[in-house]
Parts: C-alpha cells; sequence; structure tokens
C-alpha cells in the first residue's frame, strides 16, 4: 500500500503502442493495491498547452510528468501518479495526465478520442486544456465530447440508446474544468467585469440559426452542457515572458515565474483539492484504486476487442468479481474475531452465542460496506448460509472441547477408584457405603473444577452410567446390606438417575431454544443491516436524479433565455421522465422483502434442520403473507 501511495514518481498506466491502448501490468498492479477511496483527476488536451505543468503542481512538484520542450510530443498514453490526498484523510490522490489530442504523427484519429473518453471514464474531475480563449476554433477542437455517445453505452440493451440514455450520463460523468492557458483577454463582457465560470458559459452559450454550420457549432456546446452540468473554468496568464525560459518550466523557481501566473496555479490546486470528489459511479457506488482498476481493465479489454465499453456492463462485471470477495472478507473478519474472542470451552452455550452475535454483526457491516448491486440478495443470502454454518462449527468445536476436557479430568479422577474395584476392595461387607463415598467424592471433586464447560453435566452422567453394572454388582452382594435396604437404595439410584436426565433434558431445550432465538437474531440483524443499505442506497439515486432533473431545469432555462423556445419545449418529455423517477425513487419499497424472507427460511431450515426448522417455516410463513 505505501507504494501505491508515496510513489516517487508517475508510471505509464495505458500503454498507446502503434495507436494501440495496453495496460501496463506494474502500474496496474500499483492502482489495484489501493484499497482506500480515490479522487481522480485526468487531464486532456492538445499538444504543447502545457497539461503535465498543471499535474505537476497538485503533485506538489515541479517535475514528475513529462513537459517537453520540443514540438514532438513526450507523454503517450496514460499516466499516472498516486499520492495521499492533501486534505481528504484515508482519501488517495490519482493523477491522471494524457497524450496530447491531434498530435501530427498519429495516423488513427479515433487513437485520440479512446483517450478522451477513457480519461471521462476514470476521473471524478476532468480537466481540459487549451490555449489563448475559448472561441469558436477552441470548441471545434473539442469534437471529442460529441463522440462520447459513440464511444460509450449507458445498457447494454440496444433499445435503451437514444436521448433517454444520453441523459444518464450525467450520472456516470465527472465534474468538468476548462482551464485556458496565456490567457491575454480582458474578462469583461459590455464592459462589465465577469467572472472566468462566467466567461465559459458565455462561450458555451448556442448561436441561433438551422443552417449545417451553425449546427455543427452548436454540438459541442450542446454536448459539454448536457453531459457535465457541474462547470468551473479557470484562466492563466502567460508564466513568464522570458521564452527561453518557458522551454524549462520545471526548473524554473517559482519567484522568477509572473506572480498572477503563480496566484492563479494556487486557486486551481486549492479548488482542486478541495471540489474534487471521490470518485463514484452511477448509484452512490465508492471506487477505490482495486475497482478502479478493474473498471480499467473492463474498459480496455472491450476497446482492443473493438467494441464499445458499456457502463451497466462495466458495473456488473465489478459487482460479480467484488461481491464474492466481500462475502470472503466478512466470512474471515468472522472467524479471525470467533478466534479471538472465544475462550473454550465456553460454560454455556450463550456465552458463545452472544459473541456470535456480536462477530456476526461486524461481519455484515463488513459485507454491507463493499458489496453492491447484489441482485436478489445473492450474496447476502450466501454469507448467512455461511456464517450460519461456521457458528455451528464453533458449536460444535466448544462442545467437543468440553467433552474431551471432562472426560480427561474423570479418568483421571477415578482412576484410584477404578483400580479399586478392580483390586475387589469394595467386595467385602459394608463395600457398598465404601463405593458410594468414594463416588461421591469423585463427583464432588468434578463439580468444583473450573471451566468444564457446556458439557459438564452430560458427562458426568455417562460417567456414572459406566459404574451402573458394577454400583449394582457391589450393591447386591453386600452382606452388610439387608434385602431391603437394597431394595431401598436402588430406588434411590433410580430417582436420583432419572433427576439427572430430567436435568439434562431441560438443559438441551434452553439449548435449542437459545439457538432459536441466535438464529432469529441473526436474521433480524441480517434485515436491519439490509434495510439500512437498502435506505442509503435510494437515497444515492435520489439525490443523483434530483441533480440530474436540476441540470436539465436549469439547461432548459438557459435555453429559454437565450431565446430556443422550441429546444426548450422538447426537454419537457426528459424533464417529465426524470421527475417520474425521483418520485418513484422517493415511494420505492422495499419489495425485495418476501422473496428475501422464503430465502433465509429456506437457507436457515437447511442449515439447521433440527434447530432452525421452526424458525425457517416462520420466516417463510411471513415472506408468503407480504407477497399477498
Amino acid at each position: 500500500m505505501a507504494s501505491a501511495v508515496f510513489m516517487e514518481a508517475p508510471i505509464c498506466l495505458v500503454e498507446n503502442i502503434d495507436e494501440e491502448l495496453k495496460l501496463n501490468p506494474k502500474a496496474l498492479q500499483i492502482l489495484t493495491s489501493i484499497t482506500k477511496p480515490v479522487v481522480v483527476v485526468a487531464i486532456v488536451g492538445l499538444c504543447r498547452t502545457g497539461k503535465s505543468y498543471l499535474m505537476n503542481q497538485l503533485a506538489g512538484s515541479n517535475s514528475g510528468f513529462s513537459l517537453g520542450s520540443t514540438v514532438q510530443s513526450e507523454t503517450k498514453g496514460i499516466w499516472m501518479w498516486c499520492l495521499p490526498h492533501p486534505s481528504k484523510q484515508d482519501h488517495v490522490l490519482v493523477l491522471l495526465d494524457t497524450e496530447g489530442l491531434g498530435d501530427v504523427e498519429k495516423g488513427d484519429p479515433r487513437n485520440d478520442s479512446w483517450i478522451f473518453a477513457l480519461a471521462v471514464l476514470l476521473s471524478s474531475t476532468f480537466v481540459y486544456n487549451s490555449m489563448n480563449t475559448i472561441n469558436h476554433q477552441a470548441l471545434e477542437q473539442m469534437q471529442y465530447v460529441t463522440e462520447l455517445t459513440k464511444l460509450i453505452k449507458i445498457k447494454s440493451s440496444p433499445d435503451a440508446a437514444g436521448e433517454e440514455e444520453s441523459e444518464e450520463f450525467v450520472g456516470f460523468f465527472p465534474d468538468f474544468v476548462w482551464t485556458v492557458r496565456d490567457f491575454t483577454l480582458e474578462l469583461k463582457i459590455d464592459g462589465r467585469p465577469i467572472t472566468s465560470d462566467q466567461y465559459l458559459e458565455n462561450a458555451l452559450k448556442l448561436s441561433k440559426g438551422k443552417n449545417p454550420r451553425v449546427e455543427l457549432a452548436n454540438l459541442p456546446r450542446e454536448c459539454i452542457r448536457k453531459f457535465f452540468p457541474k462547470r468551473k473554468c479557470f484562466t492563466f496568464d502567460r508564466p513568464t515572458n522570458d521564452k527561453s525560459l518557458l522551454a524549462c518550466l520545471e526548473d524554473v523557481p517559482d519567484q522568477e515565474l509572473e506572480p498572477s501566473f503563480r496566484t492563479q496555479t494556487d486557486s486551481f490546486c486549492t479548488y482542486i483539492f478541495s471540489n474534487a470528489k471521490p470518485k463514484t459511479l452511477s448509484g452512490g457506488i465508492m471506487i477505490n484504486g482495486n475497482r478502479l482498476g478493474k473498471l480499467l481493465e473492463t474498459y480496455v479489454r472491450a476497446i482492443s476487442s473493438g467494441d464499445v465499453p458499456c457502463l451497466e456492463n462495466a458495473v456488473m462485471s465489478l459487482a460479480q468479481t467484488e461481491n464474492p470477495a466481500a462475502v470472503q472478507k466478512a466470512t474471515k473478519h468472522y472467524v479471525e474475531q470467533m478466534d479471538l474472542k472465544v475462550d473454550f470451552p465456553t460454560e454455556t452455550l450463550q456465552d458463545l452465542l452472544s459473541i456470535h452475535t456480536e462477530c456476526e454483526k461486524e461481519a455484515l457491516s463488513i459485507f454491507m460496506k463493499h458489496s453492491f448491486k447484489d441482485e436478489n440478495q445473492k450474496y447476502q443470502k450466501e454469507l448467512m448460509q455461511i456464517l450460519e454454518t461456521k457458528k455451528d462449527g464453533f458449536i460444535r468445536q466448544n462442545e467437543e472441547t468440553s467433552t474431551k476436557y471432562c472426560q480427561t479430568q474423570l479418568e483421571h479422577l477415578s482412576q484410584s477408584l477404578r483400580e479399586a474395584i478392580s483390586k475387589g476392595t469394595f467386595s467385602v461387607p459394608g463395600g457398598y457405603n465404601l463405593f458410594k463415598k468414594r463416588r461421591e467424592e469423585i463427583t464432588n471433586n468434578y463439580y468444583q473444577m473450573p471451566r468444564k464447560g457446556l458439557k459438564a453435566d452430560e458427562v458426568l452422567q455417562r460417567f456414572l452410567q459406566s459404574l451402573a453394572v458394577t454400583e449394582d454388582s457391589i450393591l447386591q452382594t453386600d452382606q452388610a446390606l439387608t434385602e431391603k435396604e437394597k431394595a431401598l437404595q436402588v430406588e434411590q439410584i433410580k430417582r436420583e438417575a432419572a433427576e439427572k436426565e430430567k436435568k439434562l433434558l431441560k438443559q438441551q431445550q434452553v439449548e435449542i431454544q437459545q439457538k432459536m432465538e441466535a438464529q432469529q437474531r441473526s436474521f433480524e440483524e441480517n434485515m436491519n443491516q439490509l434495510k439500512r443499505k437498502m435506505v442509503e442506497d435510494r437515497y444515492k439515486i435520489l439525490e443523483e436524479q434530483k441533480m440530474i432533473l436540476d441540470s436539465k431545469l436549469k439547461e432548459q432555462e438557459k435555453l429559454m433565455k437565450e431565446g430556443f423556445q422550441k429546444e426548450a419545449e422538447k426537454m419537457n418529455k426528459t424533464i417529465e421522465g426524470l421527475q417520474a423517477k425521483v418520485k418513484d425513487a422517493e415511494n420505492k419499497k422495499f419489495d425485495f422483502l418476501p422473496k428475501f424472507l422464503d430465502t433465509a427460511g429456506s437457507i436457515i431450515m437447511a442449515t439447521s434442520p433440527g434447530t432452525g426448522k421452526i424458525v425457517g417455516m416462520q420466516l417463510k410463513a411471513l415472506a408468503t403473507s407480504l407477497s399477498k
């Protein structure tokens, strides 16, 4: 983990060899070793626009990503630098520097489009770097954004494409930052000062007209407004007026750079550190380095095969590897904690079950934290079954440890008694009372021994039963006792044996009840944690839908202000659909409960056919009633 966070220098993550994208196994291993959430900042732009300099500043260094000083592009593919986040504790900052777009040495322009698309897919903040101004030419150079819907699919279903799908890109796409380098204009409109953000929004206004040229010019503007509702702009003065220093900017001391440029760079870095969010997928799925690496593998595999990366498939593919891993993590934690906390043998079954309840709760929390898209609670039910089996194993181990210990102690305590029996010590008149006294001494000594465990009475009862034939023989041959006294003694022995059997039976019934109660607690804890996760997931989806709806309402309002009444009206259908989704998310009920209850009941009946049958039948009955 230390090597992943404290990288001394960047490493190529996605190699661009002969215009084919390939993953660097060493870099991928570094990325997938990161278990903390990642804040991913990717930068793209044309060649020789100073992208790498900004990335190095975010890394707190003047060097690292190669700046280059010639007309030939230095950066090839996508380079990665992982660092501890300077302001977000327990987060890792992942910086991605991409090769320059529009390199004249490239033969296939589609290669640039894939670099652009991967930067969008991987980042939580996407920085587009350009020179001088945001004008018609600069927007034309952003044609890559217009190709995103051709290069990326949201859903695997063919009929899911179209306007509805394009709206969903917002849930997957990063925040957008446009950095304009060597900016020499005054930030004014109609003589009034404006902010850099207002400058960007003004540049993104649509032009009126129906001819193809105007529609083509509007296309990148429409895509940026549609896909990136959260936008920010930074303008930078020229770093220095000394042309010779520009060729080796990484070696130029800060005091030799223009003060305004240093201030603007600091503002950019502060904004990124404060506002760049951790990488998440639609629905609030948290992404760490491990998950980001797996997603990258899925994307590059699709691109290499000539296919289009599908976000829905990528998420499901990730879930298929992450959810089993979540089950393993939860199981491992449970077993480790049980091994640590259970001191075999426990005095009672309840002692063990109380520890089990605590460890199971922790294990479930770990599973809930690391799992997502668990369709029909497949993996949670698998975990339930595993933990139930593990619990039964610990119960057996507890019983076996108690039994073995008690047997060993009784063998030791009764050794002299057995030797006396073999020697015929008790085959004399009055021998029975002597035998009885020696047996009671053994029993009393046994009772006084600590940590015998829950099988103490059962093992003692079996021990006494093993002496029954011998005892009866000694009793019947004792000439010091009358026949009446012998008969009375036999009756007393029977009563004592019956009382002990009754006590054992009662203990077994108590243990059965305790096991059933433990299963009930287990089920309730599963349901409580599942409900909590469902509420959290529903809230995340609701917030996402509200964010998309809000962006569409603002976009509609902008179109109306800009005079595009018809275009604004066309958005009504989309807005109504989003409003319906928001309402549905607000009112969504836990329709998974009946099926989960039924399956949980089956699991409990299967894993514990004796004690669990009643609980399992109760759960299945409850499932039937809820589904009606």
